[in-house]
Order: C-alpha cells, then sequence, then structure tokens
C-alpha cells in the first residue's frame, strides 16, 4: 500500500482536520498552521483546535469545478503583443499547452483515470514589492542593468494584489480540481531591505489597505518626475529615452501609483520564503553599515551617474568583488553635489531578519494563517530563517535560507543548516515522508561562498552540494524555487539514490509576471505526477490608458514589463518548463 494518503482518504479519518480538508474549508496541512522546528517531536497528526481556529480565520475558497479546466490560467490564455514593432500593446494570446515529461520515469497509460489527488499549492516568486523613491536605491545604473530600474515597478504593489485575486478566484487546482491547500513565496517579496516594503508586501498577503508611498505624503518625488530623459517621465512633454521607443503619456500616472490600493489578502494559509533583496541592501550588499542605514532614511537621493562610473560599479557587483559595498559607498559620498532633495522617511530604514521574523509573527499579519507563516518563537531564539511544515500526511515541505550574509546577489547554505537538512529529510524519510523543498535561489546560482560574517569559520556550500545531498534522500520529489526570473524544470537523478524536479518560477516583476500552481497525484501504477500550470494576475490583457483604477494600473503593470528596454525575451522558458505533468517513479 502507498505511504501516500490522498485527499479523499484523508476524508475518511475520524477527525475535524481531515474533514476541513476534504471539504476545501482549510488544508490538508498548511491549514493546520504547523511548523515543524528543528529537534521538535513531529506529530503524526495535528490536534484539532489547531486546524478549527485556522479555518474560522480563512475566507472559503469558491466550489470546485469538474475537473480539469483551464479558465484563469495560461491553459486558456495569456497576455500576447499585438503588432510588430515600437511600444506593442497586449492583448489574449494562445494558451500555453500541458506538456509531459518522462525524463524520470515513464508515463503509464491510463494513469488519468486512476490518479488521486494528494496536495495542491501555488507559488509566488520575486515580487519585488518596490519603493519606488527610496534613496538606496540604484536607478542610475539602469544603462548597465535592466533590473536596476523598470518602467512598471511604480505598480508592484497593484499587480501583487492582481496575483492575490487570481488565486482566490481559482477553483480549485487546475488538472485534479482538489482544493488549493496553501500559498508559498520563495524570496525577494521585497526589493531593497526596507521596512515600508515589508509592511506592504505582509499587507498585499494578508489583507489591508497600502498607500506605495513614501517621503512626502502629498506627492510623488522619484526619477518618473526627475526631467531626466534617462527614465520614463509619464506626465511630462520631455521626449525622453522610453518615449522615443513608444511610451505613452499618461497625465495622472504618478498620482494614482501612490494612491492607497486595497488588498483582499488570499484566502489561503501562506508561508514564506526569504531571498538576497529580503536581507541584503540592494539584494547584493552584507548588512549592518550604518552610513546605508542613515542613507535609506535620509534626504538625498542620487538619480545620474556617469556611465563608465556605474559600469565599473556593475562589474564590480556582477564578479562579488565587493560585498559590503565599499566602493559603492565610496561612490555616493563622493557624488553629494550631484544628489536631489527627498523628503527623509524614518519608514524607509533597513530591516533586520529579527525584525523580518517578528514581522511574519505579528498578529496583524496572521490572515488566514499560519501564525508566522513558517516561522517560529523557535526562529527568532535561534536567529534561523529555515523551517519545515506539514503539506500532507505524508508530505513535508522544507523551506530554507540561501542567502549570503556575507554579501552578494548568489546563494549557499552554511554547514549547519545544510546538516539541518540532512538530519531532517533523513528522520521524515524513515518515517515514510516524502518532501518538497524551497529556496529563493536555484542550483545554478548557488555558488557564493563567501562566509557569513556571523558565524566566522563555518564553510558555506553551494548547489552542487545541495543537488547531490538532495540525491541522497529517495523521498525528495521536488526543489522549488526562484530568483533568476525564468521558468526552467530540470531533472535530476542519482545512481542509488533518489530522483526529483527542480522547479524554477518567472518572478512577478519582470513579464510574463507568472505563479505556479503545483499537484501532487499518485498514479496507483508505482509513479507520482507533479503538475505545474501557470496562472497570471487577475488583470485583463487589455490596458486602457485612461484607466487608473487599482485593476487598470495592474493591466499596465503588465503592458509595462513587456515593453521595459533591456528586458529578456526567454524569461517563459520552453513549453517544458511552464505547463507540465512531471513523473517520477515511487521511492
Amino acid at each position: 500500500m502507498s505511504r501516500l494518503r490522498s485527499v479523499a482518504a484523508a476524508a475518511t479519518a475520524p477527525d475535524r482536520r481531515a474533514f476541513l480538508a476534504a471539504t476545501g474549508a482549510v488544508s490538508l496541512s498548511a491549514g493546520i498552521g504547523l511548523a515543524l522546528r528543528p529537534g521538535a517531536e513531529v506529530p503524526a497528526r495535528a490536534t484539532t483546535g489547531d486546524a478549527a481556529s485556522v479555518s474560522l480565520s480563512s475566507r472559503q475558497a469558491p466550489a470546485a469545478p469538474l475537473a480539469p479546466y483551464t479558465r484563469g490560467t495560461t491553459l486558456g490564455s495569456v497576455a500576447a503583443p499585438r503588432g510588430g514593432s515600437g511600444y506593442r500593446r497586449l492583448g489574449d494570446g494562445p494558451a500555453w499547452n500541458r506538456v509531459v515529461r518522462g525524463d524520470l520515469a515513464t508515463p503509464g497509460s491510463g494513469r488519468e483515470n486512476r490518479r488521486t489527488a494528494l496536495a495542491a499549492f501555488v507559488q509566488f516568486t520575486d515580487l519585488h514589492v518596490v519603493d519606488v523613491q527610496h534613496p538606496l536605491r540604484y536607478e542610475y545604473l539602469r544603462a548597465q542593468t535592466s533590473s536596476a530600474w523598470r518602467p512598471q515597478e511604480a505598480l508592484s504593489v497593484a499587480g501583487a494584489v492582481s496575483l492575490v485575486e487570481r488565486v482566490n478566484a481559482l477553483r480549485g487546482a487546475p488538472v485534479t480540481g482538489s482544493p488549493l491547500h496553501f500559498v508559498m513565496t520563495t524570496g525577494d517579496n521585497t526589493d531593497n531591505n526596507s521596512r515600508t516594503e515589508l509592511d506592504w508586501f505582509l499587507k498585499v498577503m494578508s489583507g489591508g489597505r497600502i498607500a506605495p508611498n513614501s517621503g512626502d505624503p502629498r506627492r510623488y518625488e522619484g526619477v518618473q518626475d526627475s526631467g531626466l530623459k534617462l527614465y520614463w517621465q509619464p506626465e511630462a512633454a520631455l521626449r525622453d529615452a522610453d518615449k522615443q521607443l513608444g511610451f505613452p503619456h499618461i497625465e495622472g500616472f504618478l498620482a494614482a501609483a501612490i494612491r492607497e490600493v486595497n488588498s483582499p489578502g488570499l484566502n489561503l494559509p501562506w508561508y514564506s520564503t526569504v531571498g538576497n533583496h529580503d536581507s541584503l541592501p540592494g539584494g547584493c550588499y552584507a548588512p549592518g553599515d550604518s552610513f546605508f542605514a542613515d542613507f535609506a532614511v535620509g534626504g538625498r537621493k542620487l538619480m545620474t551617474l556617469d556611465e563608465q562610473a556605474g559600469k565599473t560599479i556593475w562589474d564590480n557587483v556582477k564578479t562579488g568583488g565587493d560585498p559590503r559595498g565599499a566602493d559603492w559607498k565610496a561612490m555616493l559620498k563622493s557624488h553629494t553635489r550631484q544628489m536631489r532633495s527627498v523628503t527623509p522617511d524614518e519608514s524607509r530604514a533597513p530591516f533586520t531578519p529579527l525584525e523580518y521574523l517578528k514581522a511574519h509573527l505579528d498578529p496583524a499579519h496572521t490572515g488566514p494563517g499560519p501564525v508566522g507563516h513558517g516561522y517560529s518563537q523557535a526562529n527568532v531564539d535561534a536567529g534561523t530563517q529555515y523551517y519545515t511544515f506539514r503539506i500532507a500526511d505524508d508530505v513535508i515541505g522544507i523551506s530554507l535560507d540561501s542567502t549570503d550574509p556575507g554579501g552578494h546577489y548568489e546563494g549557499s547554505l552554511g554547514t549547519a543548516q545544510l546538516k539541518w537538512l540532512d538530519r531532517t529529510l533523513k528522520e521524515h524519510g524513515e518515517n515514510g515522508s516524502y518532501a518538497i523543498v524551497f529556496s529563493h535561489h536555484t542550483s545554478r546560482t548557488m555558488r557564493n561562498l563567501r562566509e557569513d560574517p556571523a558565524h566566522p569559520g563555518e564553510a558555506r556550500h553551494g548547489g552542487d552540494e545541495v543537488l547531490s545531498l538532495l540525491g541522497r534522500h529517495k523521498g525528495v520529489l521536488a526543489w522549488v524555487n526562484g530568483h533568476s526570473h525564468r521558468n526552467r524544470i530540470t531533472p535530476h537523478s542519482y545512481p542509488g539514490g533518489g530522483s526529483f524536479w527542480e522547479i524554477s518560477t518567472a518572478s512577478h516583476i519582470d513579464f510574463p509576471q507568472l505563479a505556479r500552481v503545483i499537484e501532487l497525484v499518485d498514479n496507483e501504477d508505482g509513479t507520482i505526477s507533479l503538475f505545474t500550470t501557470l496562472v497570471e494576475s487577475a488583470a485583463p490583457h487589455t490596458t486602457d490608458f485612461a484607466d487608473l483604477s487599482q485593476t487598470g494600473l495592474a493591466s499596465l503593470y503588465r503592458e509595462l514589463s513587456f515593453n521595459a528596454p533591456g528586458s529578456r525575451t526567454d524569461l517563459s522558458g520552453t513549453p517544458e518548463d511552464r505547463n507540465v505533468e512531471l513523473v517520477l517513479r515511487k521511492a
């Protein structure tokens, strides 16, 4: 008999948690708010009280339809350009069909008539909720990297809220119709390690009213009203660099961009994984320098930089040659006279890892739960940002912290965390549990082995070592991550060990702005399938420049991201990286 229990089987168990899971009121696991801590006893089942408390705080999801379904997913339609050149308007485009991948196991015939649903969840990644007026942002490096400044990013909050609205409207999992059990964010929830951004992100996810503005509460003070040709000036007559490419004149854009937005919050429990932009100033510099903290809340902002000086700074960032930001600091100090005045704001201060944890644990941000969204007081006490949680009776989730506090945007794991991961997988494997691992960085972007200043002498371990460790545990089904802003699905198989899929998902800041639904099913033939289905935000594909409502801004957010100069065109990946069925042999 399979060690995996289906949603239907769980419904026959005489406890409230199983009943809630089967009826869709709460997930099999995420709804119980159970996080498993290093060294803790792992209960076989959650208590009735935990399930009941979360179900009462959750909004009821829509009734599930007959499965499968395509509406509201990229199986139905995908935003696509109309017209041939210049600034291109978006509309409804052709669907992305599902591809079956048998790299790791042969798909059995007739499995669609036998399979049973085991779990279903949604992955958000790289939301990059942005405080676009923050003094430490380096928009002036736009000529060196398209990630320094994007024409769409003033609308990141409206875009993220629209993604929440999409998930709330999904009528169960697209393949099986199973209730969606939780949402997991895989890092870069914020953009610049700013308290403003952290507050906005938490309200997007759990619900609340958000004024995506800092500094002067009455007006926007950033590069888009600077009169500089380097940036799209949406309300000015200036023919800036982007207008020369066809970007529109939109009167009232900036006032609309900082206007209050309302998020309904997810109607599902959600969990959080940390990324480098959540931990490091600029996403790449070691934290803790008082100069950067003071600069963040101060009243000066650099908006232009000589191209050669910018190239020197960015080349150094790419190679990890300035992990503590010494050269960046020196450059800022030498350009004081070129800076512009902005309104100081203490809320722009950087947040520490401890503050990140406590913000997640704040009851004001609990929403549908669980309390802490995976993090607990045990993390606060230990100073860690990794944990495990129960996905289904026989499946655990493991959230890792892959950011290197020593600096640089690539990641790694410290020895203590790597050993904890190995021990956790071994313990749960012996108990018959499968595992899905979550992190921000991909295996290909974990090459930063710089020492963590808080743990001198502790080695750091890259993606190859993590892959090897996961391959030694036959119960690992998938490693789900982000960071690269690109859809990519990679099979990994180890002789004598296990096999699993690495599922990397595109961001929600750069086009095509996607999230991914992942379903786990037992094919009842010795194989397991992971179905992944990509979804866009709820905003219409077609935009109207005169519509500056919350929904209209979310549509514009997508269209601007498609047209952003210098943006990559390969981020959607190939058909094999999008809507897929990934087959695995049972361990």
